[in-house]
């Protein structure tokens, strides 16, 4: 049984000997999707430009040499505006006058900026749906809506104008794409990362990660971003796994279900032991992080509340009218929260639980009832800071680690990958 390659595994190669080559490929790729919409902002000759550039440069050290990558369209790029996914900010911007720090990892990495993606608008959203830009369709399936708010970053990997993409997460927004679209993806643990340059949602729980095809290539993407390796398990020791049983299921279409069976099954077969956990004050994640979101963001884009989506004006109205007593017996919750999380860690390795309890968001369809639905999944670890991996699946879960746990996640999160490979194999 031969194993295939990874996509990035696969690419390299020819990435190495012929970037401007690997370039036109993604770019006729580019807003492959129904609306026409992945990227918000594509400049053909400039990445082209990019290309032609990097057989100046000598390998060495590049880790993402003549790779073709998008950008999430809330950090800078020289020479473009951030919109932040709102056409107001695309009127009222600048074009970025340097490159924010991820977009500068990238170019010294030796990536090839496909373009900036689209996005829910300022990221304060989870289903990918955008009045200003449109709502972003699935490539794959164009009766399907991405997820957000690193809707464009999914969409982008899925049509293969990129061979990865940058994302944000705040409440899941890197998560809930990945999960939706069968895609692998990375949050970095609060904290990792630098946002200069980069707009913030609500800066107590932004996050920074990677949206890919293959666990496999978790790995180098967070390497050459965040200068983090994997740190690998000794086979002795087996790694204890907890996943989420009980009531918190209750919500989940069968699709979530038959997912956990299956990765509980490869959990075992990668030798770890797996247990069943029902932490119930994790039934009150989205009531604490909803008004501290809302405080945070509110701050950020006060002044301009109707210049947005309603849903969006209506939660910065919200955020603003709180009063000092109420937010700070919200934050006082949210740090007993972070607690009762950390203890979990004591007892388990890794978590595993739905990133979304649905497989699929419906094109067209009224959504709103589904951004509660998902976030009551993503913001237990959006609370706690954790650092996440999606396991692909129809739809993919969560593996959580400890805050500043990346390296080990991502080490068993590649081995996972080649196991998800071999499976596929036979």
């Amino acid at each position: 049984m031969e194993i295939e390659l990874s996509p990035i595994e696969a690419l390299m190669p020819i990435a190495a000997s012929d970037p401007e080559r690997v370039a036109d490929r993604a770019l006729a790729r580019v807003n492959s999707n129904a609306g026409r919409n992945s990227y918000i902002t594509v400049d053909e000759t400039w990445t082209r430009a990019q290309a032609a550039a990097l057989p100046g440069r000598t390998q060495a050290g590049l880790p993402l040499f003549g790779l073709p990558i998008a950008l999430k369209d809330c950090f800078d790029l020289e020479g473009f505006v951030t919109t932040i996914g709102s056409r107001f900010y695309g009127r009222h911007n600048a074009p970025a006058r340097e490159d924010s720090w991820v977009a500068a990892q990238l170019k010294a990495a030796g990536a090839i900026i496909a373009g900036k993606t689209h996005m829910q608008m300022l990221a304060y959203g989870i289903t990918g749906e955008n009045r200003d830009y449109g709502d972003c369709l699935q490539p794959e399936d164009a009766t399907s809506l991405t997820g957000g708010s690193s809707s464009g970053s999914a969409a982008a990997v899925q049509e293969g104008s990129a061979i990865a993409a940058i994302g944000t997460d705040t409440g899941g927004s890197i998560r809930a794409p990945a999960a939706l679209c069968g895609l692998a993806g990375y949050r970095a643990s609060l904290g990792l990362g630098h946002w200069r340059g980069g707009a913030h949602l609500a800066q107590s729980f932004d996050t920074m990660g990677w949206l890919c095809r293959d666990l496999r290539d978790l790995p180098l993407l967070a390497g050459a971003l965040l200068k983090i390796g994997p740190e690998a398990q000794p086979e002795s020791t087996p790694l204890r796994v907890s996943v989420l049983s009980g009531a918190m299921l209750d919500d989940c279409d069968a699709s979530v279900l038959a997912s956990m069976s299956a990765w509980k099954e490869r959990l075992l077969r990668a030798g770890a032991t797996v247990k069943d956990m029902q932490p119930d004050f994790w039934a009150d994640a989205f009531s604490i992080y909803a008004p501290l979101q809302a405080v945070e963001a509110a701050r950020l884009h006060a002044g301009f509340f109707d210049e947005f989506e309603p849903a969006i004006s209506e939660r910065f109205r919200w955020g603003a009218s709180l009063q000092a007593q109420e937010i700070a017996e919200w934050k006082a919750r949210h740090q007993t929260f972070v607690r009762q999380t950390r203890q979990l860690f004591e007892h388990a390795d890794f978590l595993v639980l739905p990133a979304v309890p649905m497989q699929r968001l419906i094109a067209a369809e009224d959504q709103s009832a589904q951004r509660p639905r998902i976030l009551r999944y993503t913001t237990p670890a959006s609370l706690a800071g954790l650092s996440a991996v999606v396991l692909p699946g129809h739809p993919g879960l969560q593996l959580l680690a400890a805050r500043g746990d990346d390296s080990r996640l991502l080490a068993f999160a590649a081995r996972l990958g080649t196991m998800l490979a071999a499976e596929n194999a036979s």
